[in-house]
């Protein structure tokens, strides 16, 4: 057994040190996050970064050796206190030519920053600020496939148009009131505009699309999305929809959340036998038979209804249709 009083084996720190620098030097992402930092200068940046996420520090500037990183492909300055004139400098970055993803969401900008020198961009988040209009967004790639605008003061989908390669738009709890400038969006797959003041559903025909979010704007009506069949996730709660309708030909729906609405019967659904789960709570539907009878082309896939704070509510528990199927009076 080794004396455990002997002094521990000597290193060469010469070694350690250039082994250290080494491995650095070859360093392809750097997470940063939530270092509290205010700059960089005591950070070293490795020309071989591919990644660097510096989410969640102080900086309100952006320090200019990141221009140098020309192997960078993601870069996120998320929850910072970066404003329009710190984020200027990034409009001659072009060095940056492979750049792919740039996050700037939760800052202070107020305008869509001129990032026309991304060739390559795929994702694009400016979440989470003040921006009051997407001028700029012409600029924009259009290899563009993801597009994070929520939480600003947006008030027109304008710019976008020329954005054919787009798969993701998020435009949730901004200022919109009419749906436009969809029609060129042929491969879109997601669109999330909740929390806007839309009265009325324009999809331009959007035959591929998978999912859309238009809950708590200021629906009356479902008419628009009868050319949408691929749609598996539709969530219009919080809305004052009086009728269900237009929803027959969405034979792949999943999921259909018309919760919170005006409506008093549940129609046209029938058709969707794919349907697993079907959100009716907080509205004024008097019948389960109804009810019963409508989810009754569903029951091979159908699993759960939330029918809480409707005046059927009480006559749950008799009027399950199969024991594999929960009509459920709580949200869980």
């Amino acid at each position: 057994m080794q004396n455990q009083t002997e002094p521990p084996p000597e290193t060469n720190s010469d070694k350690d040190d250039q082994a250290m620098e080494f491995d650095l030097s070859s360093t392809t992402a750097l997470d940063l996050t939530s270092f509290q930092l205010h700059d960089l200068d005591s950070v070293e940046l490795p020309s071989s970064l591919t990644e660097l996420d510096l989410t969640a520090n102080r900086l309100s500037k952006l320090d200019p050796r990141i221009a140098n990183l020309i192997n960078l492909r993601k870069l996120s300055f998320r929850q910072n206190l970066i404003d329009d004139a710190a984020i200027e400098s990034i409009s001659s970055w072009g060095s940056l030519s492979g750049l792919e993803e740039l996050v700037l969401r939760d800052n202070k900008l107020t305008k869509v920053p001129d990032v026309s020198l991304f060739k390559k961009l795929l994702v694009f988040d400016v979440s989470f600020n003040e921006i009051t209009s997407l001028h700029g967004m012409s600029k924009v790639s259009s290899t563009l496939k993801e597009l994070y605008v929520s939480k600003n003061e947006v008030t027109k989908m304008e710019e976008i148009d020329h954005l054919h390669e787009l798969q993701i738009l998020e435009l949730g709890s901004n200022r919109l009131r009419v749906m436009e400038n969809l029609q060129n969006f042929t491969k879109l797959e997601e669109l999330w505009l909740g929390r806007n003041r839309i009265k009325a559903i324009n999809l331009c025909g959007l035959k591929y699309i998978k999912k859309i979010s238009l809950q708590s704007n200021r629906l009356t009506s479902m008419i628009g999305l009868e050319e949408c069949v691929a749609l598996e996730e539709l969530y219009l709660s919080h809305n004052g929809i009086l009728k269900m309708e237009g929803l027959s030909t969405l034979v792949n729906l999943r999921v259909l959340d018309v919760s919170s609405n005006k409506l008093t019967s549940v129609n046209d659904i029938q058709n969707l036998t794919r349907l697993e789960d079907l959100w009716l709570n907080d509205n004024q539907i008097e019948s389960l038979e109804s009810v019963a009878e409508a989810v009754s082309g569903s029951r091979e896939k159908l699993t759960t209804v939330y029918l809480e704070n409707n005046p059927c509510e009480n006559g749950v528990p008799e009027a399950c249709p199969k024991s594999g199927m929960v009509m459920e009076t709580r949200l869980i």
